[in-house]
């Protein structure tokens, strides 16, 4: 229901407080179906990263079993949907949720192998309890009110580069560059080859046509163009997907049918302490510690750093930019965490994409309420969202990281001691694709350059603790290997 000058009134508006944050319920459900299809790749994804086959030695664990992609398919969509839902109703963010790319392919590449596929996600369980502990202490919320204001700045530039990267890379307009050359490079062969990668240059200046223009739902818009431009290339080329010159993912026309009852198996299928029984040939009780160590604290900071660049973006934040409500908004991030390990589906977390939904207008947990009800919808009609490729998509990810970029206008950089941080945080990011390690870096840097300026009083107690922890994150390498010496 509205009211005569057409602001949103009645039951929606003051649970999530829509007016009071100046949105509307039609932003907000604009911003959520935008956040929805900017993620929705995640879906597929997830079941490539962390799903195999034991014939074929795919993503095996210590036993030589693997997890059934569309058994992960199904679980993917349903935690992604119940967590959003669940942040939204209570965090009231327009952060959604999904699962994790750093911590799914650590479970593939590094951890499952060693173990069993539910001791690693009985890992992932531990890991999100522990989150939560921190959460409802206290102890996330003093340290994400313990970073400094330049640093929050720098997060949220850095985030702005890191979607960017991941929309170029989603797209195919840049790949890893080839043997002796450089470690990234334009498309396949250092120049655009393919008729996709083409299409979603266009949507890049489409979208942002439109962002000048002030088109509303403008991203919502430039995709469902693209979308329908896809469609139709499509259908004359015959593109197809993994061949040489055709989608990168999702291949855009009707889907063959529309799916069924979802195959929800996994939920369950865990082992709690299976990491630390000794059952494992690699793996010793110190050894499951360490994988534990890694998992808390890249859980921690990716979602810190990334709550911390949405909520400046979304202008959410107070003049310390500190998020109000953050503390509740933290333990219940580590909820996901819990539920994605519970449901084999790695560690549900706060999605960069997000970004995609705010830019269209999105300011309370309405958005991620639509968001969760598509992802659920999803696990019923998985073909249908795959009607928009990643290339229609990944266009609204360079025009959100273009937007968040503009954070830099707040740091001083003629500062030398918030100069370095500030850009070791925004570059580090993209370049090491992770969040957490651009906060790692970040963090380190500010104390020592605030040391050597001589500000060591004006150093946050909190800040030599996490920077301790980074070095030791950042070294967790070497220490394996002198532990298994």
């Amino acid at each position: 229901m509205t009211d005569p000058a057409g602001k949103p009134s009645g039951v929606l508006d003051r649970y999530f407080k829509i007016s009071e944050r100046g949105s509307t319920i039609a932003r907000e459900m604009r911003g959520g179906l935008v956040t929805f299809f900017a993620m929705a790749y995640i879906v597929v994804l997830n079941p490539i990263i962390i799903g195999g086959d034991a014939a074929t030695d795919t993503n095996v664990d210590a036993f030589g079993h693997a997890l059934n992609p569309t058994q992960v398919t199904a679980v993917t969509a349903l935690v992604a949907g119940v967590m959003s839902v669940l942040f939204g109703l209570i965090a009231n963010f327009p952060f959604a949720f999904a699962a994790g790319l750093g911590i799914n392919s650590l479970l593939a590449v590094t951890i499952a192998p060693q173990m069993s596929w539910p001791a690693a996600m009985g890992l992932v369980v531990l890991n999100g309890i522990v989150i939560v502990v921190l959460g409802l202490t206290g102890v996330r919320t003093a340290v994400f009110n313990a970073v400094p204001n330049e640093l929050k700045a720098a997060i949220a530039a850095g985030i702005g580069a890191f979607i960017a990267l991941v929309g170029l890379a989603n797209a195919g307009f840049v790949t890893h560059g080839v043997e002796n050359g450089p470690p990234v490079q334009l498309g396949s062969d250092g120049s655009i080859a393919t008729v996709p990668t083409m299409l979603f240059c266009i949507g890049v200046l489409v979208m942002g046509v439109l962002v000048v223009r002030k088109v509303p739902g403008g991203l919502l818009l430039g995709i469902v163009i693209m979308t329908v431009v896809s469609i139709i290339v499509e259908a004359v080329l015959d593109l197809k997907s993994g061949d040489q010159g055709g989608w990168a993912m999702n291949v855009p026309g009707m889907p063959d049918g529309i799916g069924g009852l979802p195959d929800l198996s996994l939920v369950g299928d865990v082992d709690l302490f299976g990491a630390f029984t000794g059952a494992f040939e690699h793996v010793s009780i110190l050894i499951a510690c360490i994988f534990l160590f890694t998992l808390v604290l890249s859980n921690f900071f990716d979602a810190m750093g990334t709550m911390t660049g949405l909520g400046k973006e979304a202008g959410l934040t107070d003049k310390d930019g500190n998020l109000p409500g953050i503390g509740k908004a933290l333990a219940v991030e580590g909820v996901g965490a819990v539920a994605g390990g519970a449901a084999s589906s790695s560690s549900n977390t706060v999605f960069v994409e997000s970004s995609s939904g705010i830019a269209e207008g999105a300011r309370t947990g309405l958005a991620n309420v639509v968001s969760g009800v598509l992802f659920l919808a999803a696990m019923f009609f998985t073909p249908l969202y795959t009607i928009v490729p990643m290339e229609a998509v990944a266009p609204a990810l360079i025009v959100v990281g273009a937007l968040m970029m503009g954070q830099v206008r707040e740091i001083d950089f003629s500062r030398f001691d918030y100069a370095l941080p500030a850009f070791l945080t925004i570059v580090v990011m993209p370049f090491t694709y992770s969040i957490a390690n651009g906060l790692g870096v970040g963090f380190i840097a500010w104390v020592v350059m605030q040391t050597a300026r001589g500000d060591i009083r004006k150093i946050h107690p909190l800040l030599w603790i996490v920077a301790a922890l980074f070095i030791v994150y950042f070294a967790r390498g070497p220490i394996e290997n002198l532990i298994n010496s």
